[in-house]
């Protein structure tokens, strides 16, 4: 049966700047109701409000209309982004601060789970060691509902399992903002999108978001013709791009999966290079960083164990694992930062490097966009080729009226986006990205991917986002913290898959081992329907659309506090219709993307 809501959000508009961001006159009232157990992904671009919802959710700003109903009780909290530690001495003397603060010993408890010393002192606490300290602080508060603002950032791979079990077990209500993929995939049963000033809702995990997105827009695209407005829609369309990236992101991910095939045929047990080529010497032309039994030890502690690799020109490299497990280490050895202690690293005379890092040092708050990307002006040089500077800003998902704006009132994830534009713009063969995608909007990640796809040289990318890594690398170098370091040619799962087989497996299939398994094939072609099949493809969207209407109507109609005591059958009819719709609607959906596959292939 359907439980009533925690918290209700009804009729909200609210100003910004002097323009609507929720409501107004060109957007319908924000509506949202958030069961006790509901499990949402907020997803939207930078800069649309998904934060500033969270805050009205958290009642810490007021809306211009509207209002906000709580059950009585409801405990919210908030994860933020970037807390504010100032005038704290230790990261526990911020987290035992404010009005419902849990006990030490249950911060404690959380903080020794994610590897967070609490009595560090707050002014010199790192970026992953504040998002510990946060999460620490939040989930000790035991809310009903939790706001998770990219809780993900800066945390690593063990760090993000034991977030992902602890929400998996929570028996509240979570809405989060994430680019991590895989995260919002394993946890998330509903999606609410904000676009364009309005807020729609599928009960559907992030996983079939991108499927509900193109509909939506394909939908859009067909009534607007309809009405002989489709200049005003195509400039929306082109902007985003949404079926025709996805279809060339479709083929650059068979261009990586021929790659990984390629490479794996190459890689021994040990990590050095099989010759596949026609001669020795056409391999080594190839080469442009080759790692001959390289190691480094801190003291007695070794953190790179005897290493060899060979790069070559167009290697996808991605470095996963812990935080000091040694990532940073062996990239630094790679490129010729950091010596090593035994062994030897030759690198290409030829090779021109790129390092995009995570602290987005590269801005100065006080220049404008235009000085950023073309010193101040019309025209900027991108490896090569001429453009002028509104257009290349478009090509990053920028408006280009931006262009004379100062680099102080963009966005985190806007400022990321700017500064991968310009390096991006530098003439290289080498392009090292060390933590890419904190601050990126899921847009912004599909375009970083085509951009690195795109990409003719070499990349070396550290990243703790598993999707991520799944679409851009054709090797992985993973790192457990013992100084060995596994190569897979692939990325993260196959990684994955390698650490978990089963011990008593690897005598048998050692052998196997030696070369990784071939990647998925590339998707079936398109297949001709029956005739049943075909009525239910054209048939079944706007069946799920009268679905979605029924189970919308149920739902306010169940926001009422009052109905289930006044009229307890009603309410009880209800939520069993609703339970229904829902079981119908997610058969149809389930049928339907089915034959999509089909037709699409």
């Amino acid at each position: 049966m359907a439980q009533p809501p925690i918290l209700s959000l009804e009729g909200l508009a609210l100003q910004q700047g002097g323009k609507w961001l929720f409501g107004g006159p060109d957007n319908d009232p924000l509506d949202l109701h958030i069961g006790p157990r509901d499990r949402l992904a907020l997803i939207g671009r930078n800069g649309v409000g998904k934060t500033t919802l969270f805050k009205l959710i958290d009642d810490r700003i007021e809306a211009d209309k509207g209002q906000r109903k709580v059950k009585p009780g409801t405990r919210i909290v908030l994860l933020e982004q970037d807390p504010d530690l100032t005038g704290y001495s230790t990261l526990m003397d911020w987290a035992l601060a404010g009005e419902h603060a849990p006990a030490e010993h249950e911060i404690e408890s959380i903080a020794g789970q994610l590897g967070i010393d609490m009595s560090r002192d707050a002014s010199s606490a790192s970026g992953g060691e504040k998002r510990r300290a946060a999460i620490a602080r939040a989930l000790a508060q035991e809310p009903d509902l939790l706001l998770m603002d990219e809780p993900t950032n800066h945390l690593d791979l063990g760090a993000i399992d034991w977030l992902e079990g602890w929400l998996d077990r929570y028996k509240g209500a979570f809405v989060v903002i994430s680019h991590d993929r895989t995260f919002l995939k394993r946890l998330t049963r509903a999606t609410i999108w904000l676009d364009r000033g309005n807020l729609r809702r599928k009960e559907v995990g992030f996983g079939g978001y991108e499927a509900w997105e193109e509909a939506v827009y394909a939908e859009e695209a067909r009534a607007a013709e309809k009405l002989d407005a489709k200049l005003k829609l195509e400039a929306h369309w082109l902007e985003r791009g949404v079926t025709a990236r996805r279809k060339r992101n479709q083929g650059r991910l068979e261009k990586l999966w021929q790659m990984r095939a390629q490479r794996a045929s190459m890689i021994a047990n040990a990590g050095t290079a099989k010759l596949k080529l026609a001669t020795e010497e056409d391999f080594k032309s190839k080469s442009v960083i080759v790692a001959e039994n390289i190691t480094k030890s801190f003291g007695d502690r070794a953190i790179i164990k005897p290493f060899s690799l060979r790069i070559q020109r167009g290697d996808r490299i991605g470095i996963v694992g812990a935080n000091g497990a040694g990532k940073t280490t062996l990239l630094k050895m790679l490129t010729g930062e950091l010596a090593p202690d035994s062994g030897k690293v030759e690198i290409a005379k030829t090779l021109t490097g790129v390092m995009i890092d995570q602290q987005r040092q590269l801005l100065t708050d006080d220049k404008t966009v235009r000085q950023v990307l073309a010193e101040g002006g019309d025209w900027i040089d991108v490896r090569g080729s001429r453009k002028h500077v509104q257009g290349y800003l478009k090509e990053f998902l920028f408006d280009p009226k931006i262009v004379d704006m100062k680099v102080a009132v963009l966005s985190g994830g806007e400022r990321s986006r700017l500064l991968l534009a310009r390096e991006f713009a530098k003439a290289s063969n080498l392009l090292v990205l060390d933590e890419p995608t904190n601050d990126l909007d899921l847009e912004t990640l599909d375009l970083l991917q085509e951009v690195i796809a795109d990409y003719e040289g070499t990349v070396l990318i550290v990243s703790h986002d598993r999707d991520f890594l799944d679409r851009t690398v054709t090797i992985t170098l993973g790192l457990d913290g013992s100084g060995k370091v596994d190569i897979v040619a692939g990325g993260y799962e196959d990684w994955e898959a390698k650490r978990r087989a089963p011990v008593a497996s690897k005598a048998k299939t050692a052998k196997a081992e030696d070369k990784p398994a071939p990647p998925p094939p590339p998707a079936p072609k398109s297949t001709k329907l029956s005739y049943k099949d075909q009525r239910d493809y054209e048939l079944l969207p706007a069946r799920i659309e009268e679905l979605e209407a029924a189970i919308s109507k149920g739902e306010t109609i169940l926001s009422d506090p009052d109905l289930y005591t006044s009229d307890p059958q009603k309410f009880a009819n209800i939520s069993k219709g609703i339970e229904n719709a829902r079981a119908e609607k997610d058969a149809a959906e389930e049928r339907w993307l089915a034959l999509a596959e089909m037709v699409e292939g």
